[in-house]
């Protein structure tokens, strides 16, 4: 088994798709928009993930609410975090997470890449943040993205909190390749850090930022970084669940490291599972650089995923009905927030994360 969570070309499987999982055995993949039609459509493919795969596999998808939505395309697309915090009460929140939970748990998949632990500290600013953080301090984002996070997983859905370990203080910098966060570590202690400490115990993944912490880490970015993730989220946070980065195929890791050493480096640093999202016919030399690792880290990262994969909740059987239903539920929440059966959308796109 591969550690790494893999893309896939498009709705239904490829020949090039099939070979790589017989060759590679990843330990997951990540759906998109692209590769998603239709309810039995997407529920057929990752029936056939797990088919094929020789243990049973992490399947995750970025369904956080509004614009980051992968399955707009399948029912109303809910309110986004921000509406939630801004307007909706704990309990909304927590039934959001229940109706996630239960419309993706039908589909298949078992991991979403949500909630967003960020704290908004630049309401003003149009960033690719926006609408995707739950407050403005740390308290409303435990108390709202905790009970979205809880009841998700109470309904056959792992958590992913990301994007540790701060970004929403991120900052475009003119003079550097990636966004730069300029505070200290005390500085993200005593807040960006704090909904990463209270909802820890229960988060089944945290996901790393492709963000520079010059005060935490001079060279590397927060993805790459030892200081960052070996250091601070597992030796001084005491993180025990899995670890993951960011898409590696984002264009400053990718030209910075060089394809094979962002893995090799993402691995070294304490990540248990690099995202290949994109960039599909590189995943040979991701191979090659996990071999590459000391056995000592191959076996940390092997003995953890292991244990997680056996926890893996197994899906329903497929029914519209209930799907259908869910989707109801979801209508009318949406509709006690906003007064609409389905959230509008920005149109001007604001990431790059949108479009995939």
């Amino acid at each position: 088994m591969l550690p790494l969570i893999l893309g896939l070309e498009g709705p239904t499987l490829t020949d090039a798709d099939r070979d790589r999982i017989a060759k590679w055995q990843p330990a997951g993949f990540i759906l998109f928009t692209r590769n998603i039609v239709d309810a039995s459509q997407t529920r057929a493919l990752t029936d056939e993930l797990r088919e094929l795969s020789e243990h049973s596999p992490i399947i995750g998808i970025d369904n956080e609410g509004g614009r980051v939505w992968r399955t707009a395309g399948l029912c109303p697309t809910p309110p986004n975090a921000s509406t939630f915090g801004e307007k909706g009460s704990y309990k909304q929140s927590a039934w959001f997470g229940a109706l996630a939970g239960r419309h993706l748990e039908m589909l298949g998949v078992n991991m979403n890449f949500a909630p967003d632990l960020d704290i908004d500290h630049q309401p003003e600013d149009s960033n690719a943040l926006r609408g995707r953080c739950w407050g403005r301090d740390s308290q409303s984002v435990i108390d709202h993205a905790g009970n979205f996070s809880r009841w998700q997983r109470k309904n056959g859905v792992l958590s992913c909190g990301k994007h540790f370990p701060a970004g929403g203080r991120a900052r475009v910098d003119p003079h550097h390749d990636l966004p730069v966060v300029e505070a200290t570590l005390d500085e993200l202690l005593a807040t960006d850090l704090l909904p990463y400490t209270a909802l820890a115990p229960e988060l089944d993944a945290i996901m790393i930022a492709h963000i520079r912490y010059p005060a935490l880490d001079s060279e590397l970015p927060s993805s790459l970084s030892r200081r960052i993730i070996t250091d601070l989220l597992r030796n001084q946070l005491g993180y025990e669940g899995l670890i993951l980065t960011d898409d590696l195929d984002m264009g400053a890791i990718t030209n910075g490291y060089g394809r094979g050493r962002d893995f090799e480096l993402a691995w070294l640093a304490g990540n248990d599972l690099p995202l290949l999202c994109h960039e599909l016919d590189t995943l040979d030399l991701a191979a090659e650089a996990f071999g590459k690792l000391p056995s000592d880290r191959r076996f940390d990262i092997e003995d953890r995923l292991e244990k997680a994969l056996r926890k893996l909740p197994i899906p329903p059987a497929f029914s519209i009905e209930k799907l259908d239903k869910c989707h109801r539920e979801l209508s009318d929440l949406t509709k006690e927030l906003t007064g609409e059966e389905c959230f509008t959308i920005e149109a001007r796109t604001q990431s790059p994360v949108e479009d995939y």
